[in-house]
């Protein structure tokens, strides 16, 4: 990988498949936003992780999350240049009678309207510097 020195924001850093992305990057020579629902999480993933390394508590679902995560971005590293969409729930396949529009808004926010979020957070910015990813897990 040719992450050094690249800042990258991590959804859904907090554990699983996130962590080991916030590690992998770091490890690469990345600075990582890590953005997770459970601040504690983010937080021992983070000083684990080391001084490249800066948590936030975030809810994918919502763009002010992404719009957080990416000032934070800037004013700590400096910059942006990857956005990875890792955050997801999951849920034991049901009957759809069983399912209420509850539990399908809560899916589908996390798991779609976070992808809208994150690039609506940083597209702007990708342009601005003609360049930038955005990796979907």
């Amino acid at each position: 990988m040719r992450l050094a020195g690249k800042v990258a924001i991590v959804t859904g850093g907090g554990s699983g498949f996130g962590e080991g992305i916030v590690r992998k990057f770091v490890t690469e020579g990345a600075l990582v936003v890590l953005m997770d629902r459970d601040e504690a999480a983010a937080a021992r993933v983070a000083a684990e992780a080391g001084e490249n390394v800066r948590p936030i508590t975030g809810d994918v679902s919502t763009l002010g999350s992404f719009e957080a995560a990416a000032d934070l971005a800037r004013s700590a590293f400096g910059g942006l240049d990857i956005l990875v969409n890792n955050a997801g729930v999951a849920q034991p396949p049901l009957a759809l009678e069983t399912m209420d529009e509850e539990m399908f808004d809560r899916i589908a926010n996390v798991n779609m309207r976070s992808i809208y979020n994150g690039a609506r957070a940083v597209v702007a910015h990708f342009k601005s510097i003609k360049s930038g990813a955005i990796l979907n897990v």
